[in-house]
């Protein structure tokens, strides 16, 4: 079973950018997506043989999830059923017979850490939701998780460790989950590679130059870590500053 995982910065605009070609070669079983700062209706993309699924912000152009997916779920959530936290289109689940599947988009603590307390909260409700889940039966999460949990996921650890998305509060609230029964599936494989990032700031030749943060993730509940055959970053791909995730499980169809 194939999973990619993409925040693809606004769908509409890297829809011009090569997105539908990437979708089809890929063959994903089933594609998240996240910030995709639009309404279902705002673009024409139905790839045949896909059920969709759409969880867009109360505020026009802004956040928003969406999973395409080969198999039809037993049952569909949107949010994580926190009034809060449920406005901005951040988290769609599909339940399958095996697990669950979770695509989420975590919000960023901004500039100047303005929503840093903001943040903190949801990680919290974010981390029960998933728990929650989890006691039922195995849960696979994948999206922005908006943090690079060690040095090794970022470029340039010592200048950003005030900065949103490497803080040491972030990053000991992965800890924190990661220690409640999940595992990052990247680093299970790949538990010493270095300059694999998902994402690149605009400016400066950020790209070009390979100073990224690795902040996109697919993790799993421990408990099927020994299905994960492959997690890979699929960084050749352009059209957003993020580029798509990608796992591979074996023994969960």
């Amino acid at each position: 079973m194939k999973l990619i995982s993409w925040n693809v910065n606004g769908l509409r605009a890297c829809l011009t950018k090569g997105f539908a070609d990437y979708f089809a070669a890929a063959g994903a079983d089933m594609f998240c997506l996240q910030e995709t700062k639009m309404q279902p209706d705002q673009a024409d993309f139905a790839p045949e043989g896909y059920l969709q699924y759409w969880n867009s912000a109360d505020k026009k152009g802004y956040s928003g999830t969406a999973i395409f997916t080969r198999h039809e779920p037993l049952s569909v959530a949107y949010g994580i059923g926190v009034e809060e936290h449920d406005h901005e289109g951040r988290v769609i689940t599909l339940e399958y017979p095996g697990f669950y599947l979770v695509t989420v988009y975590t919000p960023n603590s901004q500039r100047e850490l303005a929503r840093l307390d903001y943040r903190m909260q949801w990680e919290d409700a974010f981390a029960d939701y998933l728990c929650g889940l989890d006691e039922k039966k195995p849960v696979v999460v994948c999206g922005d998780l908006n943090v690079a949990h060690k040095e090794i996921d970022l470029k340039n650890p010592k200048t950003n460790t005030r900065n949103a998305g490497f803080t040491q509060e972030e990053r000991d609230k992965m800890t924190s989950l990661l220690g409640r029964g999940f595992v990052d599936s990247f680093r299970l494989l790949h538990p010493d590679e270095k300059d694999r990032y998902s994402w690149w700031s605009y400016m400066m030749k950020a790209r070009e130059r390979n100073v990224g943060w690795r902040i996109d993730y697919f993790l799993v509940s421990q408990r099927i870590a020994q299905n994960v055959a492959v997690a890979d970053i699929d960084d050749q791909i352009f059209g957003s500053d993020h580029c798509p995730v990608i796992l591979e499980l074996k023994g969960m169809e």
